[in-house]
C-alpha cells in the first residue's frame, strides 16, 4: 500500500473520527481503510488507533504519527500546486473552516474567489470555534472564518484578516403580510426586552452564544432558552414555525432577507458589535491557492461586500 495514500485514510479518520465516514470520504470501502491503517502500523511497528467498537482516538504515538502525516501531506499539496499552477491561474485544493453564524459570508467568499480562479477547489465545512483553531494548528484547515476576540492579545500563532463586524437583531414574526419584503421591522428593541421573549438560541458550547449571553449580563438580566439548538437553520425555522423568536447576526438575516412574515428589529442597550476575521496559523507555508485567497480576502470590494451583507439596511 502508498504510504501517501496509508496517510490519507489516517487523516481523514481523524477528520471523520469514525471508520465509515472516513471509508466514504476516500471512496473506498471500510475493510479496505481499516486493513491500510493496520499495514501501517505494522509497518511502523507501533499501535496507532485506538480499537473498539467504534473508533477511540488514537494512542500517543498515533498522534505523533498523524501530525507527521499531515505535515507530509501539506508538503505534497505544495508542491502540487507549484507544479501544475501558472503565475496568477492557482491550481489546487482550498481547506475552509467557517464558525456557524459566519458561514453566509464564508460560502460567498469562496464562490467569488473560485469564480476568479476556476482552478481552486475549496472545502467549506462549519465548525465550532475550538474545532476552527485546532484545525488551523494541525494543518487540517488552511483559513478559518472566526472571532479574533477569542485570541491573546497578540494573536499567539494565528493571524488575524479581518473582515466585518457582527451586528446583533431580534428576528420575530410580524403581523400578516407586514415588512415581508423587507424583513427590517421598525426602531429598536433592547436586549432586556428581549430577555422577557421566548427564545430559540444556540447551546452553550457555541462562542456565538457566549456573545449573547454576554450582552444580556450587561443588560442586567439573563435569558433562559425556550429551546436550544446547534444549529443555525433551526434558529430561523422555529420562528417562522412556532412562537418564538431569536437573536441573530446580519449576516444570517440576509439569507431569508426576502422570507414573508418576518422582521429583524436591532437590538440595543448595549450596542453590540463583535469583529469577525480570517485566521491563518503563521507557521503555515501558504499554498499557491491559500495565497490567492489571502490576497482576495484583502480586497477592498470584497470587504466592502462582506459588510453589506452582514448589517442589513438602514429602514
Amino acid at each position: 500500500m502508498n504510504l501517501f495514500v496509508s496517510m490519507k485514510y489516517l487523516v481523514a479518520l481523524d477528520d471523520h473520527r469514525h471508520f465509515g465516514r472516513a471509508a466514504l470520504a476516500c471512496h473506498v470501502t471500510q475493510p479496505a481503510l481499516s486493513n491500510a491503517l493496520r499495514a501501517l502500523e505494522e509497518g511502523l511497528g507501533i499501535s496507532i488507533v485506538k480499537r473498539g467498537r467504534t473508533f477511540a482516538g488514537f494512542t500517543s504515538e498515533g498522534e505523533r504519527v498523524l501530525a507527521s502525516a499531515r505535515r507530509i501531506l501539506r508538503e505534497q499539496e505544495l508542491l502540487q500546486q507549484d507544479l501544475h499552477s501558472s503565475e496568477g491561474q492557482p491550481q489546487g485544493q482550498l481547506q475552509v473552516g467557517a464558525v456557524p453564524t459566519a458561514m453566509p459570508i464564508a460560502a460567498r467568499f469562496v464562490a467569488l474567489l473560485q469564480a476568479r480562479h476556476p482552478g481552486i477547489v475549496p472545502t467549506l465545512r462549519s465548525i465550532s470555534s475550538a474545532e476552527l483553531e485546532s484545525g488551523l494548528e494541525s494543518l487540517a484547515l488552511d483559513m478559518g472564518l472566526g472571532y479574533a476576540e477569542r485570541l491573546d492579545s497578540g494573536g499567539g500563532p494565528l493571524q488575524v484578516l479581518p473582515q466585518y463586524t457582527e451586528h446583533y437583531f431580534l428576528l420575530r414574526r410580524t403581523a400578516a403580510g407586514a415588512g415581508a419584503a423587507a424583513l427590517r421591522g421598525a426602531g429598536a428593541i433592547t436586549w432586556r426586552e428581549a430577555s422577557a421573549l421566548p427564545l430559540c438560541m444556540l447551546g452553550a458550547e457555541m462562542h456565538n452564544r457566549t456573545i449573547v449571553d454576554r450582552a444580556f449580563a450587561a443588560a442586567g438580566v439573563r435569558a433562559q432558552p425556550a429551546i436550544e439548538t446547534n444549529s443555525t437553520v433551526t434558529l430561523v425555522m422555529s420562528v417562522l414555525a412556532g412562537q418564538v423568536c431569536s437573536v441573530l447576526p446580519g449576516a444570517l438575516l440576509d439569507t431569508v432577507r426576502g422570507q414573508a412574515g418576518l422582521e429583524a428589529v436591532p437590538l440595543v442597550e448595549p450596542h453590540v458589535e463583535v469583529p469577525i476575521a480570517f485566521l491563518l496559523h503563521k507557521s503555515n507555508r501558504p499554498s499557491r491557492t491559500l495565497q490567492a485567497a489571502i490576497d482576495f480576502a484583502q480586497q477592498p470590494a470584497w470587504l466592502a461586500q462582506a459588510a453589506a451583507h452582514a448589517r442589513l439596511p438602514e429602514a
